[in-house]
């Protein structure tokens, strides 16, 4: 039997505001736990929301930036459900008339393809606080500094087909809004988590099968993994004659199992109302316009430009786009050395490799944009060599020197005296008449990869120094008389 895969995703991004989006407490993630949860938090007796603007224009930003409609009122909702990480009883979250509806993803996979991604709605809510099952034996532990945390909800259509795919999706979700700058997306803090979706149906079939919800995942390896084997379960489940039922669902990475948690509630289950505590909120076209004149210039924009006006390929592109850290590395190292290719090959090659031998994100690199970029003006004006760049490279990464310093402290500057190399490729030819003759007895196509000896042994002779332009200029007109 053939089948289709069915998935939406519902992401959950926790803004980067200072303060909570209904309370003036600290969102500041790591402090003491239940210091930041004030009465507001708490849903005490007699206190008010008010709601906080900075999650507006968040919101708004998001929406702008996947072409969006961006409603001119918006009204907040009481989710109600009983949990012991949520002290009111009730989430403040939005239903009918969220800030953004509608908008659309552009995701690309492996093998080059793309997708379009429909997005349902993107509606701002408060975060619940924390249960905390270590250290506590049989009890569980309760952190409400979470509690009010600013979040913005993105709900796909149910268009994606595969784990890749919502993989895909997940990261430029992920992208977008660092780029924005309206959340970190710290995955290991929980800044950044989706709920899956998933279904599956007979190929050719139109109605959607029975989905399960994968619940709070925080990477996007588990992602992956969550989704694939609950496709094989609901798979194994109606191929052996059973039925799926409809619940929510948790993801046991160590074991690489989904468990049942809960049947999966129902938007009536929640008895949404709006919130009597909370005013409609009024966006005017004149602030949408304002946020939209502020938009950063956004990763697909930043692709074709790369493209378009630095000659840069299709992958180096993609891979320069795909995070706004390598980004903003990338174009302030680009700044100083003014070779895009030059700058990409050494982030994307000998940074990259450096990075990755230590277990290091780009934004932790011991060598920075600016000593990059110096040290790839030193190539571009010929006082090193590719060679020579390598070896001042690593001592620049375990020092703060400069490559000027290190250049004069090691003696590394490339020779580009003619008449210096001239004598290094004399000694070569002479000491190596058997290769010189084979080279001259040689067809015209096939001397090109023979001169590559003596190109090697001119820079062992001299110590790397030599320039390679020049050796091989050199070269070919001693070879050739």
């Amino acid at each position: 039997m053939n089948w289709e895969t069915v998935i939406g995703l519902e992401i959950h991004v926790q803004l980067s505001t200072r303060s909570k989006i209904f309370s003036g407490a600290s969102c500041e993630y790591g402090a003491e736990a239940n210091t930041q949860a004030c009465a507001v938090d708490l849903g005490l007796p007699g206190v008010l929301p008010v709601i906080n603007e900075a999650a507006i224009r968040s919101a708004i930003k998001f929406g702008l930036a996947i072409g969006a409609d961006i409603a001119e009122k918006s009204v907040f909702a009481r989710k109600n459900y009983f949990y012991p990480d949520l002290p009111k009883g009730y989430q403040i979250s939005q239903f009918e008339l969220p800030v953004v509806s509608g908008g659309q993803v552009e995701i690309q996979l492996d093998d080059g393809s793309q997708r379009t991604i429909n997005v349902t709605r993107a509606h701002l809510e408060e975060d619940a606080g924390k249960s905390v099952h270590e250290g506590f034996g049989n009890s569980t532990g309760i952190d409400l500094n979470r509690a009010g945390t600013p979040l913005i909800e993105i709900v796909s259509e149910p268009e994606l087909r595969s784990a890749e795919e919502a993989v895909a999706y997940m990261k430029k979700i992920h992208t977008l809004v660092r780029y924005l700058d309206i959340s970190d997306g710290n995955m290991q803090e929980g800044s950044f988590r989706c709920d899956a979706n998933v279904s599956i149906r007979r190929k050719g079939e139109e109605k959607l099968g029975t989905r399960a919800e994968l619940k709070n995942i925080n990477s996007f390896k588990f992602v992956e993994q969550a989704i694939e084997i609950e496709i094989e379960r609901q798979i194994e489940i109606l191929e052996d004659g059973g039925k799926v039922v409809q619940e929510t669902r948790l993801y046991d990475p160590g074991n690489n199992e989904t468990r049942s948690m809960r049947s999966k509630e129902e938007a009536n289950d929640y008895r949404y109302f709006p919130d009597p505590d909370l005013l409609p909120v009024a966006i005017t076209k004149e602030d949408i316009e304002t946020i939209r004149s502020q938009l950063p210039e956004l990763p697909d924009a930043l692709r074709a430009r790369f493209m378009n006006e630095l000659d840069l390929s299709e992958y180096d592109s993609n891979v320069l786009s795909a995070n706004k850290d390598v980004t903003d590395f990338f174009q302030t190292t680009l700044a100083l050395a003014r070779d895009a290719k030059l700058c990409a090959n050494w982030i994307m090659g000998e940074l990259s490799a450096a990075l990755n031998k230590e277990n290091k994100e780009i934004n932790e690199s011991p060598v920075s944009a600016e000593r990059l970029g110096a040290l790839i003006q030193r190539i571009k004006d010929g006082t090193l060599s590719n060679k020579t760049a390598k070896q001042v490279f690593e001592i620049m990464w375990t020092s703060e020197d400069s490559p000027d310093s290190i250049i004069e402290a090691q003696g590394l500057q490339q020779l580009t005296d003619s008449s210096e190399i001239e004598k290094f490729v004399d000694s070569v030819i002479n000491d190596n008449p058997q290769q010189l003759e084979q080279y001259r007895n040689s067809p015209i196509e096939k001397r090109g990869k023979l001169i590559g000896f003596f190109v090697g042994q001119v820079m062992k002779n001299s110590g790397g120094k030599a320039n390679p332009q020049e050796v091989n200029r050199l070269l070919k007109e001693k070879l050739e008389s």
